[in-house]
């Protein structure tokens, strides 16, 4: 059983029927997911963290979001650059990224 030590779920606005269409997915969450992938990767952490893309959150004004548990955070609208500090701070210190925070 994979037990990863972080999970992160974000949103792409993907619909019951596959499709991706939007908010976040127009803001460019698919390109966030392979930032964190790519993130994630590079720094040896795959064994640590799981990335899984999702549905609305429901708080589209905030999107692109990436909530990250096991604390639950919640971290909003993300921009590319955003994610290289998320992986440093949150997953390899374990400092929540207050200024992205929602």
């Amino acid at each position: 059983m994979v037990s990863p030590k972080y999970h992160v779920f974000i949103c792409t606005s993907c619909r019951t029927n596959g499709a991706q269409k939007g908010f976040c997915c127009s803001k460019g969450s698919v390109d966030l997911v392979e930032r964190f992938m790519e993130e994630i990767e590079d720094r040896d952490l795959s064994g640590d963290v799981m990335v899984t893309n999702t549905g609305c959150f429901g708080i589209c004004n905030r999107g692109p979001i990436a909530v990250v548990y096991p604390e639950g955070t919640w971290y909003g609208n993300l921009k590319p650059d955003d994610i290289e500090k998320i992986v440093e701070r949150h997953m390899e210190n374990g400092e929540v990224v207050k200024e992205l925070q929602i």
